[in-house]
């Protein structure tokens, strides 16, 4: 799938089951539903979702977590917009 026709789902009431809990909880978080973005990845173990951990904490604005995470992921905190990290991460994960 293409970042195109992922955002395309955005229209619809729930994500494809088939989907990955990284790609879930962006696909949540895109529709502002940080809560339930957050909760699909919080207790995952692994560095893919540490890094959309990373993001949603630094979406929030809580730069402690935010870091943490980033370090769990082996990555630095990203000085790009919350917009571009967003695609960035859906399009990493979308072929992965």
């Amino acid at each position: 799938m293409k970042i195109e026709s992922f955002k395309e789902t955005l229209a619809i009431d729930k994500p494809d089951p088939q989907l990955s809990p990284m790609l879930k909880s962006l696909w949540y978080d895109a529709k502002g539903d940080w809560e339930k973005a957050h909760d699909l990845v919080d207790q995952l173990p692994g560095t893919d979702a540490a890094r959309v951990h990373a993001y949603l904490h630094r979406k929030e604005g809580d730069t402690w977590n935010a870091d943490y995470c980033y370090a769990k992921a082996k990555k630095t905190r990203t000085t790009i917009s919350l917009e571009a990290e967003w695609e960035s991460l859906a399009s990493y994960f979308l072929v992965t």
